[in-house]
């Protein structure tokens, strides 16, 4: 992933000099300067400078070129993360240590509690505020480990379903955002449970072996998981 990244940049800053470069010798190719060249009485040694400042389409291209990379260097960036270091699997490779890709957040609450489904959707409102995820539901599936996806919400079940035995809901959270959300749930979880676990492509394991909980253990569901 690291590499992803440094390859970004790399590009960036190869466009942004090229243009840079292209800035500081249009002005040798442009008419206006070429006309206005003997009138000025310059050469390209002494005024070319003044030439140069005086020239702003040379300026306006130069910095639409660096607008326009920015705008979308971050955006490429995000789809490489996407479409590399996607899960490869192998013979045994759950019984190994396989990459963790991702962590879900999932909060477990009675569904035929009125007053317990209200304060969890309450929590989910302030979790999603607190992390300012309004606009960002999840457009994954909750198989999928997703690697360099932005943190989003998934939906809430307020009955039994996939792998769990009660209501739940559930957050998609990057491994670099693990920390401030886990813990700030389980700070404002009250009288719910909280289930947390890393996605790895391994569900099993990911849901039984390399879970954590705080509050009551809810039993969970593997058969629902498909064989490795």
């Amino acid at each position: 992933m690291q590499d992803v990244r440094r390859q970004c940049n790399l590009n960036l800053m190869c466009c942004s000099h090229g243009s840079l470069l292209l800035f500081f010798l249009f002005p040798l190719y442009n008419p206006f300067y070429q006309s206005h060249k003997n009138r000025l009485n310059t050469s390209v040694t002494r005024p070319y400078i003044s030439v140069i400042r005086a020239d702003m389409f040379s300026l306006v291209l130069f910095v639409s070129l660096q607008t326009i990379l920015l705008a979308h260097v971050h955006d490429f960036d995000r789809h490489l993360l996407n479409t590399v270091h996607k899960p490869t699997f192998y013979e045994g490779y759950c019984d190994g240590d396989p990459a963790v890709y991702s962590y879900h957040i999932h909060l477990l609450f009675w569904g035929n509690n009125k007053d317990h489904v209200n304060s969890a959707l309450e929590l989910r409102e302030q979790f999603i505020k607190k992390f300012n995820l309004q606009d960002k539901k999840c457009d994954i599936s909750p198989a999928d480990p997703a690697p360099g996806h932005d943190m989003c919400a998934f939906g809430v079940d307020l009955a039994p379903a996939g792998p769990f035995t009660t209501a739940q809901y559930a957050f998609y959270i990057p491994p670099d955002r693990l920390q401030e959300t886990s813990m700030w749930m389980l700070q404002h979880r009250g009288v719910h449970d909280v289930f947390i676990h890393p996605n790895s492509g391994c569900a099993v394991n990911d849901h039984t072996k390399w879970n954590t909980f705080a509050g009551d253990k809810w039993p969970v569901d593997v058969s629902v998981f498909p064989p490795l």
